[in-house]
C-alpha cells in the first residue's frame, strides 16, 4: 500500500525547491519518537487543504510589518538575522502569517454550508450557565448554610466567601459562564431543568454536598462568530481523521516511506 500523495502539490513542491535540505527523506521512526510525528502530518495535511486559498498580496505585506513591528526588526538585515536564527526563508515567513487567513477562508468555503447543522448536533454542549455554588463536606452544615440562604439571614456570596471548601470561595460562589457538560452530570441535569434564581436542597456528589442556585441560562446561538467557530471545527475533525488515516498507512508493513 502507498502513502497517498500528500506532498505533491505544485505550491507546496516549488516551496520545498527553495530548500535544500528538505530534500533528504523523512526520518518518520525519530519523527515518532520524539512526538512530533503526528503534529508534522498535521501540519501538512492543513498545508495542503489550504494552498490554494489566495491571499491578497497587500494583507500579507501588511501582516510582514506588523510581525516586524511586534519583534522590534527595524532594518532589512534586522529581519534577514531574524529569520536566518529560525532557519526561515522570507517565503517561509509569508506562508507562516497568511496560514491563520487561509484556514478561515478554507473553513468558511469548503465546511460553512455544514456549519449550521453542526451547530444543532451540538447546541446542548454550547448552552452555558451561571450559577452559585457552595460546596462543603458536612451536610449538616451544607443544610445550615441552605436554610440561612432560604430564610435571607445571609447572602449566598458572603456564606460561600466563608464557608465554602472549594475554588467557588474566591469568587463569592459565582461560576460561570461554563459550558453546561462541564458539570458533573447530576448538576448539570439540575441546571438545565431548574428555574432561575431557585435555590436547591442540598444534595451530594462524591465526597462534597453542593447547596445551588441557578442564576442565569445563556443559551447558545446561531451567529457569524459560531457559524466561524462550527466550520473550524469541522476542518479540525476533518484534518484529524485524515492524520490518523495517513498514520495507519505508515504503519501498515508494506507501506512505502515517500520520499520530499
Amino acid at each position: 500500500m502507498i502513502l497517498p500523495q500528500l506532498l505533491s502539490s505544485p505550491d507546496l513542491t516549488s516551496h520545498r525547491q527553495t530548500r535544500s535540505h528538505h530534500n533528504d527523506s523523512v526520518d518518520f521512526p525519530s519523527l515518532a519518537r520524539h512526538g512530533l510525528l503526528r503534529p508534522w502530518l498535521e501540519r501538512l495535511v492543513v498545508a495542503e487543504a489550504v494552498q490554494n486559498e489566495v491571499i491578497e498580496a497587500s494583507k500579507i505585506a501588511s501582516m510582514e510589518e506588523q510581525f516586524c513591528k511586534r519583534h522590534s526588526l527595524e532594518s532589512e538585515d534586522a529581519v534577514n538575522a531574524s529569520l536566518a536564527q529560525q532557519g526561515l526563508t522570507r517565503d517561509d515567513l509569508h506562508w507562516q502569517l497568511a496560514m491563520p487567513l487561509r484556514i478561515q477562508k478554507h473553513c468558511q468555503r469548503q465546511f460553512g454550508p455544514k456549519a449550521e447543522q453542526h451547530f444543532l448536533s451540538r447546541k446542548t454542549q454550547l448552552d452555558q450557565v451561571v450559577y452559585s455554588l457552595l460546596r462543603v463536606r458536612d451536610g449538616g452544615l451544607a443544610r445550615e448554610l441552605y436554610l440561612r440562604i432560604q430564610a435571607g439571614e445571609a447572602s449566598f456570596a458572603d456564606l460561600a466567601a466563608r464557608y465554602a471548601e472549594g475554588p467557588e470561595q474566591t469568587s463569592h460562589g459565582i461560576v460561570g459562564p461554563v459550558p453546561l457538560t462541564q458539570a458533573h452530570p447530576l448538576l448539570a441535569e439540575k441546571l438545565r431543568t431548574v428555574a432561575a434564581g431557585t435555590l436547591l436542597e442540598p444534595f451530594s456528589i462524591e465526597q462534597w454536598w453542593l447547596v445551588v442556585r441557578p442564576e442565569r441560562l445563556i443559551a447558545a446561538s446561531f451567529d457569524e462568530a459560531m457559524a466561524n467557530q462550527m466550520s473550524r471545527e469541522l476542518f479540525d475533525q476533518w484534518v484529524a481523521d485524515e492524520v490518523t488515516l495517513k498514520l495507519r498507512l505508515l504503519a501498515a508493513p508494506e507501506a512505502v516511506i515517500p520520499a520530499l
